[in-house]
């Protein structure tokens, strides 16, 4: 799943505050994270949870991100993290 930088996750944020209505203001999100990552996401509401800071790095066994960032436990492989 593309995930955002910081960067791009606030030019997503800013669709909200712009004139018209809900809808309108969705689709043109949706609009820009396509523009940004080239996939067609089809739920707005999952754009938020698109965001790299909300998850840990790559785990060092598997590769899969960590759930947080403070994790100490990976939860795909249950390896521990090792800081």
């Amino acid at each position: 799943m593309p995930m955002l930088d910081e960067e791009e996750y606030m030019r997503m944020l800013a669709f909200r505050g712009q004139d018209g209505n809900m809808r309108q203001r969705l689709e043109l999100m949706l609009a820009e994270y396509e523009r940004i990552t080239s996939f067609a996401e089809t739920n707005p509401h999952a754009v938020y949870h698109h965001r790299l800071s909300l998850y840990g790095p790559p785990c060092r066994a598997c590769g899969k991100p960590l759930r947080t960032p403070q994790a100490k436990l990976c939860g795909s492989c249950m390896q521990p993290v090792e800081y």
